[in-house]
């Protein structure tokens, strides 16, 4: 019998460490196929994030939640279009910094800063709102949330229920990517039997999987595909909630919402799951 991923057929939505998650995928001896399903866009115009520069240097913020590394990189270089890079970190640092998970951690340390409140994993915003009650009570606090591409409404009204005064600051939005081809064709494949498996690292993947799919009248189609053939596995809560919405049932999630966990956890599980999907159709 082969072992690991020997022969199997293995698509990632994953942009921006696309050639990464290839690259685990063939050192356990996977094929992987490629399909890019998003593009980080700047916002053209950066106005509530330098409105936010405007209270943050007027030591007017108490709390400064950063939901993903690239977001906060970001809006730190948005705000040093404007203050000198310098006066804005000294801002930061004099207010309480509160990071989803790791990805922001290592962005603040590129800094020189560090973070007073990390949320644990699976660092999902429900995750978040606990560590805050335990650990950094918001009620009357003046809260900045760092948006990553979507609003997270819940987020917010959790937030505002608890007393904070809450400013959300977009900074990039999420947009298809200007080649959809290779997701077009990842979806061919996965109707013609020719994946075996389909890796999900984050919600929106899936939001822009099933918009493509939809333009092409193949979307229920697709989830008959992953309903009967194809072994979905996926990290983090949010985006297993996202498949759960188009009525797909992930099949693999790693202890640790990290893509080296993902891959090491389908390379162990992936054919006996897959013998267990197939003899259920």
């Amino acid at each position: 019998m082969p072992e690991g991923l020997d022969g199997l057929r293995i698509v990632s939505f994953e942009s921006r460490r696309a050639e990464d998650l290839a690259q685990l995928i063939r050192r356990h001896g996977g094929e992987p196929i490629r399909a890019p399903s998003l593009q980080e866009v700047p916002l053209s115009q950066q106005t509530e994030a330098l409105d936010f520069g405007e209270t943050l240097l007027g030591g007017q913020c108490d709390v400064l939640i950063l939901l993903t590394g690239v977001g906060t990189t970001m809006l730190v270089d948005v705000l040093a279009t404007t203050w000198p890079r310098g006066d804005v970190t000294k801002a930061m640092e004099a207010t309480n910094l509160v990071c989803r998970g790791p990805k922001p951690v290592a962005a603040l340390k590129k800094l020189g800063l560090r973070p007073t409140l990390t949320v644990p994993e699976p660092n999902t915003w429900r995750d978040l709102v606990a560590a805050l009650d335990a650990e950094l009570p918001v009620s009357g606090k003046r809260v900045a949330v760092q948006e990553y591409g979507t609003r997270n409404q819940d987020l917010l009204d959790s937030l505002r229920r608890r007393g904070a005064h809450v400013t959300p600051i977009p900074v990039y939005a999420w947009a298809l990517p200007d080649d959809i081809g290779p997701v077009e064709k990842a979806i061919e494949q996965a109707l013609a039997a020719t994946i075996d498996v389909a890796l999900f690292t984050s919600a929106i993947q899936v939001e822009h999987l099933f918009r493509i799919a939809e333009q092409s009248g193949l979307a229920e189609k697709l989830r008959g595909a992953f309903r009967d053939r194809i072994l979905v596995a996926s990290i983090g809560p949010t985006t297993s909630e996202a498949l759960t919405r188009f009525g797909i049932e992930t099949d693999l999630k790693p202890e640790h919402p990290k893509m080296g966990h993902l891959i090491a956890t389908v390379a162990q599980e992936a054919r006996k799951a897959l013998e267990r999907k197939h003899a259920a159709r």
